[in-house]
């Protein structure tokens, strides 16, 4: 008596285009997030491979500590390094981040 009857809902809409419009956001998000961070951090990440395996005997190189010197040796994954007369440092290979131009560094001999 006081309390009303309750009746279902009848079905509505399936939602199914509703909800692929609400996915549209994040696959757009996605495309942008590929095409600005992604994609150019592979490129890189590419052309640092092919700098590190063409290291030749007599390129002048800079290492990520600053350090800048010639290849006087060159091994698996181990270069000597120039930095001074006589002076030979060894680096991994990985440690280099940039092959200067040929005539950049001279060393004091």
């Amino acid at each position: 008596m006081f309390i009303s009857n309750a009746y279902a809902q009848t079905a509505g809409a399936t939602g199914g285009e509703n909800s692929l419009l609400s996915l549209l956001p994040m696959v757009a998000m996605f495309v942008v997030l590929y095409f600005i961070m992604i994609r150019p951090q592979m490129k890189r990440q590419k052309e640092m491979k092919a700098m590190l395996e063409a290291l030749a005997k007599g390129d002048e190189v800079v290492t990520g500590g600053g350090v800048v010197g010639r290849i006087s040796k060159i091994g698996e994954s181990i270069l000597h390094v120039e930095v001074a007369g006589g002076v030979e440092l060894q680096i991994q290979r990985s440690a280099v981040i940039q092959v200067l131009p040929k005539g950049t560094y001279s060393a004091s001999k």
